[in-house]
């Protein structure tokens, strides 16, 4: 039994298919199939039903393939366990971020920390909560950048920072002519949402307090853009609530029509996010230390209510 061959087994798994999996392991699909049978006639047992269209893992295989993460991570690992020692700054590290947080913070730290830390090659992913949890405990990425709390046990999490929410309002809104607003006042059919899957929407339905869907104003919307719902609600079709980062490159007749939330304002918590067994430690402290210092003053404010999303996300 080899490390290679567990990889093997882990791809096929993945992608339920040999020729897929044997793309995405950079070898011949006879040469992964080949080592797969080996590992399998050494074993004694059949990991996979290849009847089953596509590709099933047996009883006993799912089993090993539960043990091969264990196994991979680990071995993964080692090179980390050294440049740890090191206190070595550089390789490769994988981050995942949610849509709602990547176009306004990924601009903020990037150049700053590619110039801070060159030996260091970082892949982005723009992913879902729900995609970055999945990666972490497979081990496909190093940490994430998502809203928090996640109530997650395997998941430790390094809050960053507060960001209120901020309410964009259209003249012909009911609370266009407040200067301040409160979560009380929030009605759901009133609120352009983004669409399912972001947990920004969900933490959006938990201010509410109306979570009644309306339908008598002629439309259901959810969109996947910021962008989409700011133009929405210009063209008088409702309100919506925007992170307060976003709300910073919009133009001046835009911002006229921003309102802030009274005190204490309404916030998510934005969080450093990685597995317990993680160990590229000085890739995520140096991460962490630039994100501080460039989102330090860029949020301040006080007094804040932390909204967290729901369950789902």
């Amino acid at each position: 039994m080899t490390i290679t061959q567990l990889k093997y087994v882990l791809s096929v798994a993945e992608y339920q298919n040999f020729t897929v999996a044997a793309e995405h392991s950079f070898v011949t699909q006879p040469t992964l199939s080949m080592q797969i049978q080996k590992l399998e006639e050494a074993l004694n047992v059949q990991i996979f039903n290849r009847s089953k269209k596509p590709i099933e893992l047996t009883e006993i295989g799912k089993k090993i393939v539960a043990q091969a993460k264990v196994i991979v991570n680990e071995s993964n690992r080692i090179s980390d366990i050294v440049d740890q020692q090191k206190g070595f700054i550089g390789g490769e590290f994988r981050v995942g971020i949610i849509p709602t947080v990547m176009p306004t913070l990924l601009p903020m730290f990037l150049q700053n920390f590619t110039k801070k830390y060159p030996k260091v090659t970082l892949i982005i992913e723009e992913l879902t909560t729900d995609e970055i949890i999945r990666k972490l405990s497979d081990g496909h990425i190093d940490a994430g950048l998502a809203a928090t709390p996640l109530e997650n046990d395997s998941i430790i999490e390094n809050p960053l920072y507060y960001e209120p929410f901020v309410g964009l309002i259209p003249k012909n809104h009911r609370l266009y002519n407040q200067q301040k607003i409160t979560s009380e006042e929030l009605e759901i059919q009133d609120i352009l949402l983004l669409e399912d899957g972001h947990c920004f929407k969900d933490s959006v339905i938990n201010l509410c307090s109306t979570h009644k869907i309306d339908n008598t104003k002629g439309f259901q919307l959810a969109s996947g853009s910021f962008d989409t719902l700011i133009k929405l609600s210009k063209e008088g079709l409702g309100m919506t609530l925007l992170p307060y980062l976003h709300t910073l490159d919009l133009n001046e007749e835009d911002k006229a029509n921003l309102r802030d939330f009274t005190n204490p304002p309404p916030a998510r918590e934005v969080s450093l996010i990685y597995h317990k067994s993680q160990l590229k430690m000085q890739l995520i402290e140096a991460l962490k230390k630039t994100i501080d210092g460039i989102i330090r003053g860029a949020i301040s404010f006080s007094d804040v209510k932390i909204v967290s999303p729901l369950a789902k996300r």
